[in-house]
């Protein structure tokens, strides 16, 4: 499955008011490897960034002037990810201002080009209920080096929000993914006939705590949790 991990820095909160993105950046993922495949633009908004969003990315008009502008690059954009899951934090935000600067360059919606949108802040806030779930609480949470990260810049919030996306998930999926795991030749197996198996039976409080956590695996693997889909007979 090819992914796409997207993070956007902009002039204000709301493209309602015009507010425009200064920077955007993506990185490649496949099969839960970073390709080393990323998109990064600095773009001229064509206006002024809030005081509060300066304080915010440190990206002034006069460093932004001379920059492209997004219907320069939106064709480059498209292509890169063309057909990926879209892996978001705090999707709504980054979508709004992308289907923003899309609509004014006559473009469809960023639904149209991708396979799914993915909000990690969603998948963060399942798995840890009550607790701050921002890109630096993450990090701290799952020791990822973030130190570098003195002002937001959408190419480091990128690269990551693809390790604290590995880092959240690294479970059934990444298991079954990255174990060099090989069936053993025929002549090798235990033949078992001739043992005397004691089986014991789960009990009924286990087989509750059991079906939890495959229910467990199951959302967080949005719905791949093999051992729920594989019938298993006697």
């Amino acid at each position: 499955m090819r992914k796409v991990f997207i993070d956007t820095e902009t002039t204000g909160l709301d493209p309602k008011l015009g507010h425009r993105i200064v920077e955007i950046a993506a990185v490649e993922m496949y099969n839960r490897q970073l390709t080393g495949r990323h998109f990064h633009y600095y773009l001229n908004p064509e206006r002024e960034s809030e005081a509060s969003a300066l304080q915010i990315h440190g990206l002034t008009s006069e460093f932004l002037q001379d920059k492209q502008k997004f219907r320069d690059i939106c064709a480059v954009f498209l292509d890169f990810i063309e057909g990926a899951e879209l892996l978001i934090h705090n999707a709504p935000f980054d979508v709004g201002f992308l289907d923003h600067e899309l609509g004014l360059v006559k473009q469809l919606p960023l639904k149209n080009y991708c396979s799914e949108i993915t909000d990690t802040l969603v998948i963060a806030k399942e798995i840890h209920p009550g607790k701050r779930n921002n890109l630096d609480a993450l990090c701290e949470r799952y020791q990822i080096d973030n130190s570098k990260r003195t002002l937001h810049g959408a190419l480091m919030d990128a690269e990551l929000l693809a390790e604290v996306y590995l880092a959240m998930t690294r479970g059934q999926e990444s298991l079954l993914m990255e174990l060099d795991i090989t069936p053993l030749p025929i002549d090798s197996a235990v033949i078992a006939e001739n043992l005397h198996l004691i089986i014991l039976p789960a009990g009924e409080k286990e087989l509750e705590l059991h079906s939890q956590q495959l229910e467990n695996i199951d959302k967080e693997s949005k719905g791949k949790c093999l051992w729920k889909h594989v019938a298993f007979s006697s």
